[in-house]
């Protein structure tokens, strides 16, 4: 049996019925939802190391006190994200929380900050990835941006195959990667406490200090590494997708996530920090770090690959909640309906391929470079935690239920430290990129608000009553145009179809050459047809000008309650799809101008196959 090429690549359409065939297992689960918050080891403790070398190595001790605050932080929203797991079944994260307890506006700014964390996070994973490969294989640096391109393509592909195969798929490499991190840390340990690794003395390293701008710089280290915290909404985000119960299995998953990203966040910081290691704009502060432990032996070059594998992967938590945010939004007329809509592999198909352009968009205006994409992320991610902490406080104050008072001072925490956090963000990165965020996020505002209102006066426009049917069996008073260029059987179909629905049919012929019009008079005359044909002068060799200048009077002539004006095209269907090139496609070209300036106007096409 002969297989399309889409068959081939997305797999063969499946049933409605088979969706809870799609959920995952807490295993599974935990590859496709952490891959985001577990890849940002790679890069959280360089993000930190880069802002305190700029004040100097005297400020590199801070590394380990910022490292402790971020865990601080990733416990209390780990706390606050159980709960909403719990209270939100259905999905929606931020969006749903904020717009239920905080009203329309408050919801959408975090679907916005959602929606740019989801699409940044493609990008900074990808690229991130993409550096990691190249700390290893330098010579392929040149080729970043095609690199982050083709893995875009890949894990779009991927997606489009359904959950359970995206999940198939991409379950190993985030296993791998976690093994080599923990072998990584615990060898590190190892060797430092059995004096096996030589660290480079402070002194030999030391560039300078600004010890006016430590406060500002801690601070500003401290934001920089909180995108180790990107993707653990992502679990809350995606909670219909578990197997049943799903709210337990989501919770299970949500805290082996956070144990994990504790634990190695940590312990990569300490290593760091312990063999005196410096940002590089050759080498990752990662792969210095397992060089430096395990030499280039084996074990090196699988955390190289396992991490650009996990980092190239992260970009699956992405895949798996902006598609289903976009739904939901989309079901409450924020995003065109089309989102909404599930594929043949039971994903969000428009969502994902959405999402897959604007992040390759993205790395092809960045250039790849994950230091100027960072800034634009963490904005976003703080937006959505502080709404969707404060708005579970607003929920506990309003209904109270029972042991209320432990659960709201829980998320009431979480949103003044996700707030503080988003403040420090937003000054400390402002010129850096994440202006463009503070302004994007209001733009996205805007744009659901103005999406929403076209679907509001298309439903009190489209609203009908009894009085709208009351002529719906009188027949209608039409006058049915058709363009003719010849006398062939491109045209019989479309003359039998006009005749049939009106008595008043006109032929259109346009005259550019006097010697065809002459012959097609001729030829017209000989059919007796009973049909008028009426030559329309073209003397600048227009076919749709006078076509279109005809067909304007005609409208306007009378109003559109006494007579409908249909016109109907004759087309060829050409038997290769190479064909169509030999040919002008006049008649496409005049039924998009016709569809955008005469919207009140009939056009229906009456196609003829050609066998070869």
């Amino acid at each position: 049996m002969k297989r399309s090429l889409k068959t081939v690549l997305l797999g063969k359409p499946l049933l409605a019925q088979d969706m809870h065939h799609e959920c995952l297992d807490k295993r599974r689960a935990l590859a496709i939802f952490s891959s985001d918050a577990l890849s940002s080891v790679a890069y959280a403790t360089e993000a930190i190391l880069i802002e305190l070398l700029f004040v100097g190595t005297i400020f590199m001790d801070w590394s380990m006190i910022v490292a402790i605050a971020i865990i601080g932080l990733l416990v209390i929203l780990i706390l606050s994200y159980r709960q909403t797991i719990h209270l939100y079944p259905n999905g929606g994260g931020a969006y749903i929380v904020a717009k239920e307890n905080l009203g329309e506006t408050p919801g959408l700014v975090a679907a916005g900050a959602l929606m740019m964390d989801y699409l940044l996070t493609v990008s900074v994973s990808i690229s991130a990835g993409v550096e990691a490969l190249t700390s290893a294989f330098p010579q392929l640096h040149s080729s970043s941006v095609s690199l982050g391109l083709l893995a875009i393509l890949l894990i779009t592909l991927g997606n489009l195959r359904g959950m359970q195969e995206s999940a198939k798929i991409f379950a190993i490499p985030p296993y791998v990667f976690i093994f080599s991190i923990l072998a990584l840390i615990g060898t590190g340990i190892y060797k430092l406490a059995a004096g096996e690794l030589v660290t480079q003395p402070i002194s030999e390293v030391v560039r300078f200090s600004y010890e006016p701008l430590g406060l500002f710089m801690i601070l500003k280290a401290f934001s920089a590494g909180c995108t180790a915290l990107t993707g653990v909404e992502a679990v809350s985000n995606g909670v219909p997708v578990f197997k049943n119960p799903k709210s337990h299995n989501a919770v299970v998953t949500l805290s082996w996530m956070a144990g994990l990203l504790g634990i190695m966040f940590i312990g990569i910081t300490f290593l760091a920090h312990a063999l005196h290691i410096l940002p590089s704009d050759t080498e990752t502060v990662l792969s210095q770090i397992a060089r430096a432990t395990f030499g280039t032996t084996f074990f090196y070059y699988l955390i190289q690959v396992s991490t650009t594998a996990i980092l190239l992967l992260a970009a699956n938590t992405a895949y798996a909640g902006f598609p289903r945010l976009a739904s939901l939004l989309a079901l409450d007329r924020f995003l065109p309906r089309q989102f909404t809509s599930l594929g043949d592999r039971l994903v969000f198909s428009n969502g994902i391929i959405v999402l897959g352009f604007l992040a390759g968009f993205l790395i092809v205006i960045f250039g790849g470079d994950t230091h100027l994409l960072l800034p634009l992320y963490a904005v976003g991610v703080f937006v959505s935690f502080s709404l969707s902490q404060s708005g579970m406080v607003v929920r506990y104050w309003r209904k109270r239920p029972k042991h209320w008072g432990l659960s709201l001072s829980i998320n009431l925490i979480g949103a003044i430290t996700t707030l503080t956090v988003l403040g420090v963000i937003a000054v400390t990165r402002f010129v850096h990129g994440a202006w463009l965020v503070i302004i994007l996020i209001p733009l996205m505002v805007i744009m659901f608000k103005k999406i929403n209102l076209h679907y509001k006066l298309l439903g009190l426009q489209l609203t009908a009553n009894a009085k709208d049917f009351v002529h719906i069996h009188e027949p209608l008073n039409m006058l049915v145009l058709i363009p003719v260029s010849g006398v062939h059987k491109g045209i019989t179909r479309a003359i039998r179809f006009a005749s049939t629905i009106s008595k008043d049919v006109v032929a259109l012929s346009i005259n550019t050459n006097p010697e065809s019009t002459a012959r097609l008079k001729a030829d017209w005359a000989a059919l007796e047809l009973n049909i008028p044909l009426v030559v329309l002068d073209s003397p600048f060799r227009s076919l749709s000008d006078p076509l279109i200048k005809y067909i304007s009077e005609k409208i306007d002539e009378f109003p559109r309650k006494e007579r409908e004006v249909v016109l109907v095209i004759p087309e060829f269907v050409t038997a290769r799809w190479w064909h169509g090139f030999l040919h002008n496609q006049t008649a496409v070209l005049i039924r998009t101008y016709l569809w955008w300036k005469y919207p009140e106007l009939v056009v229906t096409n009456v196609r003829h196959r050609l066998r070869f």
